[in-house]
C-alpha cells in the first residue's frame, strides 16, 4: 500500500504541475468550477491511489501542495460544477481530465464511449449526462524534472530580410533519406542528423519551419479508417513534443522525448538554423458538442471555448474543426502566452507559425488586429525576440485577415501563391503583368501600411496544404482517394495545368515543359522581394501522386522520395539562394521607391519603359525588371519574365549586362550590349548583371 501525504494549500502559480521545495505544487484554473480534485495514480497511470480537493478558487485557480514527492509522480484532475449545457457548463466529475498544462503526457489514446460526458446514443444527444469512469484508459500527466533553460548561446536570430523559411515535416523529411542511420530516420534526432543539416546548408535555407510538433492526437473518423493525423494539427498536450516523432529507445518515456527535441534544436542551432514552430491554438480535439471530455471542455467548458451565442449547448465552429478557443479571455491568453514562452525558454525554439492566427485576435465583434493577446504577445520580453508568422485566415465569415496584423508579424500571402501560378502556368483567371509584378514586389497593396515591411509578405508557391511543386505542374484535378473520403477533401480548383497528360508520362515534350516551368516557379519565388518559403521536397520535385490533402498519409505518399530526386531543380536551388544572399537588393528590408531608397523600372520586349498602357496589354506577357540601388547611376540587376511557349527577342537597355542566370538552364553567359537584343528561353526567368 503506497502512502501518500496530505495535501497542503499550496500557491496559485504557476499554473500545471511543479516540483520544488521537496515536493510538488499544482495550480489549475477553472472560473465555473464548484471543485476541483488532483487524482494521483500509480506510475503506470493504471491504478488511482488517493483523491485531493485542491484549495480555492484563488483569482480561478485552484491549488494543493502535495510533500514529499516529486517528478514521475503521475496525476489528473477531476472537476464538479453543474452539468447544464444549455448554460454551457459540462462539468461531469466521472471524467478524468488531463492538466492542460502538462509538461509530461503518459498513456495510450483510444477513442471509447466513456470518453464522452454524455451518453451515446441518448435521445438528448449531449444534453444527457455519461456516468461511467474513464480513468483507467484516460491520459494523464506526468509532473516533470526541474525546467532546463535554454541558454541560446547558439541561437542565430536571422534578421527579417535574410530568412528563407524551409516548411519540413519531421518525419517525412529523413523517414528515406542516405546517410541518415535506420534508427534515427523520421525523428527529431534524424531532421538534426548530418546528413539532414548538409542538405539544408547546400540549398541555403535560414530557417526551419516545423509542421506541428505538439502532442496530438488522431480524429475518430482517421481513427476508424487505421489512418493517422500526420500533419499534427489536433493538439491536445500544448507543452508536450509528440512522442510519434522521437526515436523508438525514448518514445515511451517523455522527458527523453523532450530531451531529443531540445538536442535536436540544439544541432540545428550550432549550424547556423532556425527552427520556427507551426502551432494550433485555435481548436482542440474535443470538436463539437458532440466531442469527448478530455480536458479543457471538462474543466471549464464556457471559458475556454467560444459558445453560440443563441444556444451555449453548442459551440461555435470558426475553425471548421468542431470548436473555437477563446482567445479573448484573459487567462485563455495566459495560456497561449505560456506555452509559447515554454517552447522558447526551455525548448529553444526561435519562433512560431499560428495556425488560422484569426482566431487568436477574434472578440465578441471579429477579428481585431488590436485584441488583448497580440498586445501582450508584443509586450513579452521573453518573446520579443522571436519569429511570428500568421496564416492569416480562418473559417469564419470574416476569416480573411491578409495585411491585418500587427507589428512585426509576417503573413503568408496566398496572392502571391496565385499569382505566380496563374502566371506561368496560364491556367486559372488571366494574371497579367501588372499582377505579378506587384506579387513580386512583396504585394505593396497589402502591407504598405502600418509601419510594415517587404518582408511581412511570406511568398509561397506551395505549401504542406495543396499540391507540391511537381503535382502542380503534373494534374489538372486532386487524387485524395487515399484518405477515404471520397476525393472530396482537399481544395477544389487549386490552381495548376498537367500540360497535356494527367500525372506521370513517357512523353519527353510534356516532362521538358514541366520541368521549365517548374524552374521558372521556383526562381520567381526565391528571388521576389519579401520572405520566400520553400516547401520541402519541392526542390527535387518530390511528388504526392496529386494528392492536394495528404494529411493522414504517412507513408511514402508524404516521405520525401530522395531516390526519385531532380538533382537539377536541387542545384536551381542552390543557385538561386545564394544568388538571393550575395545581392542585397533582391532581399531589400525597405519598400523600393521610397525617398532614398533603391528604385526599380519595369521594361517592355522593346526595351522601352513599361508605360499604363503596357500593363493592360493582355496580348504581350513578357517583361522585365531593373533594379537599381539608391543614388546609383546604373541599375545593378535585371530580371527578365517569359512565360510565353516560345523563346522572344529582348532588347537590354542601360547596359552592358551579364547573364548571372537562366532557370531554363539554357543560356550560356553572354555578355550583352547596349541596344542589343538577348533571346529569352522560352517558360523562363533569366537574371542579368550589370558590368
Amino acid at each position: 500500500m503506497v502512502h501518500l501525504p496530505d495535501l497542503q494549500p499550496g500557491w496559485h502559480e504557476p499554473l500545471g504541475a511543479l516540483a520544488r521545495d521537496g515536493g510538488v505544487n499544482f495550480a489549475v484554473f477553472s472560473e465555473n468550477a464548484t471543485a476541483v480534485e488532483l487524482c494521483v495514480f500509480d506510475a503506470e497511470g493504471q491504478r488511482e491511489l488517493r483523491r485531493y480537493g485542491l484549495s480555492g478558487p484563488h483569482d480561478g485557480v485552484w491549488h494543493g501542495f502535495l510533500p514529499g514527492v516529486g517528478a514521475g509522480l503521475v496525476y489528473g484532475l477531476r472537476a464538479h460544477g453543474p452539468y447544464a449545457p444549455e448554460q454551457g457548463h459540462r462539468f461531469n466529475p466521472h471524467k478524468l481530465l488531463l492538466d492542460p498544462y502538462a509538461r509530461e503526457i503518459v498513456g495510450h489514446f483510444g477513442w471509447r464511449a466513456e470518453h464522452h460526458g454524455y451518453e451515446l446514443g441518448h435521445p438528448d444527444g449531449p444534453r444527457s449526462i455519461d456516468r461511467r469512469d474513464n480513468a483507467t484508459h484516460a491520459l494523464k500527466a506526468r509532473v516533470p524534472p526541474a525546467p532546463v533553460l535554454n541558454a541560446r548561446a547558439h541561437r542565430p536570430r536571422r534578421a527579417p530580410a535574410e530568412v528563407v523559411l524551409y516548411e519540413v515535416h519531421v518525419k517525412g523529411f529523413s523517414r528515406l533519406l542516405p546517410g541518415v542511420p535506420e534508427e534515427l530516420r523520421g525523428t527529431y534526432a534524424g531532421l538534426a542528423h548530418p546528413a539532414a543539416i548538409a542538405h539544408f546548408k547546400r540549398l541555403g535555407v535560414t530557417t526551419l519551419s516545423l509542421l506541428p510538433v505538439h502532442y496530438c492526437i488522431d480524429e475518430p473518423h482517421l481513427a476508424e479508417r487505421g489512418l493517422h493525423n500526420y500533419w499534427g494539427y489536433n493538439t491536445l498536450g500544448f507543452f508536450c513534443p509528440d512522442p510519434r516523432w522521437a526515436t523508438a529507445a525514448h518514445r515511451d518515456d517523455p522527458s527523453a522525448v523532450a530531451a531529443e527535441f531540445r538536442h535536436m534544436v540544439d544541432a540545428l542551432h550550432e549550424a547556423g538554423l532556425e527552427v520556427v514552430l507551426d502551432v494550433v491554438y485555435n481548436h482542440t480535439p474535443e470538436g463539437n458538442e458532440f466531442g469527448p471530455t478530455l480536458s479543457f471542455r471538462g474543466l471549464d467548458n464556457k471559458t475556454w471555448y467560444r459558445l453560440a451565442a443563441d444556444d451555449q449547448s453548442r459551440n461555435e465552429n470558426l475553425t471548421g474543426c468542431g470548436n473555437t478557443v477563446n482567445c479573448a479571455h484573459p487567462r485563455v491568453t495566459q495560456f497561449v502566452l505560456d506555452s509559447l514562452r515554454y517552447w522558447v525558454a526551455e525548448m529553444g525554439v526561435d519562433g512560431f507559425r499560428f495556425d488560422l492566427a484569426p482566431v487568436l485576435g477574434r472578440g465578441s465583434h471579429g477579428f481585431d488586429p488590436n485584441a488583448a493577446f497580440f498586445t501582450a504577445l508584443r509586450q513579452d520580453p521573453l518573446l520579443a525576440g522571436v519569429h511570428l508568422i500568421a496564416e492569416p485566415w480562418d473559417a469564419a465569415y470574416d476569416g480573411y485577415q491578409v495585411g491585418r496584423f500587427p507589428g512585426r508579424f509576417l503573413e503568408w500571402n496566398d496572392k502571391f501563391r496565385d499569382a505566380v501560378r496563374g502566371y506561368w502556368l496560364g491556367a486559372g483567371p488571366g494574371v497579367g503583368r501588372g499582377e505579378l509584378a506587384r506579387r513580386f514586389m512583396a504585394s505593396s497593396d497589402v502591407f504598405h501600411h502600418g509601419q510594415r515591411l517587404p518582408t511581412a509578405s511570406v511568398n509561397f508557391v506551395a505549401v504542406h496544404d495543396g499540391f507540391t511543386l511537381a503535382d502542380l505542374t503534373s494534374h489538372s484535378a486532386k487524387h485524395n482517394h487515399a484518405n477515404g473520403e471520397d476525393n472530396r477533401d482537399g481544395r477544389d480548383g487549386e490552381l495548376c495545368a498537367n500540360f497535356g497528360a494527367e500525372g506521370p508520362t513517357d512523353d519527353a515534350a510534356i516532362r521538358a515543359t514541366r520541368e521549365r516551368v517548374r524552374r521558372a516557379l521556383m526562381a520567381t519565388l526565391l528571388l521576389a522581394q519579401g520572405t520566400p518559403m520553400l516547401c520541402a521536397g519541392d526542390e527535387i520535385a518530390n511528388s504526392q501522386g496529386g494528392n492536394n490533402n495528404a494529411y493522414c498519409q504517412d507513408n511514402p505518399t508524404t516521405w520525401l522520395n530522395w531516390d526519385g530526386a531532380d538533382a537539377r531543380m536541387t542545384e536551381l536551388v542552390a543557385q538561386l539562394l545564394a544568388l538571393r544572399a550575395q545581392e542585397p537588393l533582391l532581399r531589400h528590408p525597405r519598400w523600393f521607391a521610397a525617398p532614398g531608397e533603391a528604385s526599380i523600372a519595369w521594361h517592355a520586349p522593346s526595351g522601352h519603359e513599361m508605360a499604363p498602357h503596357d500593363w493592360h496589354d493582355a496580348g504581350q506577357r513578357a517583361f522585365g525588371a531593373q533594379l537599381r540601388e539608391a543614388g546609383a547611376n546604373a541599375p545593378r540587376l535585371m530580371i527578365v519574365f517569359n512565360p510565353e511557349a516560345a523563346s522572344l527577342p529582348f532588347l537590354l537597355c542601360n547596359g552592358p549586362w551579364q547573364l548571372v542566370l537562366d532557370s531554363s538552364g539554357e543560356s550560356a553567359a553572354p555578355l550583352v550590349l547596349p541596344g542589343q537584343p538577348l533571346n529569352v528561353p522560352a517558360r523562363s526567368l533569366i537574371v542579368l548583371r550589370h558590368v
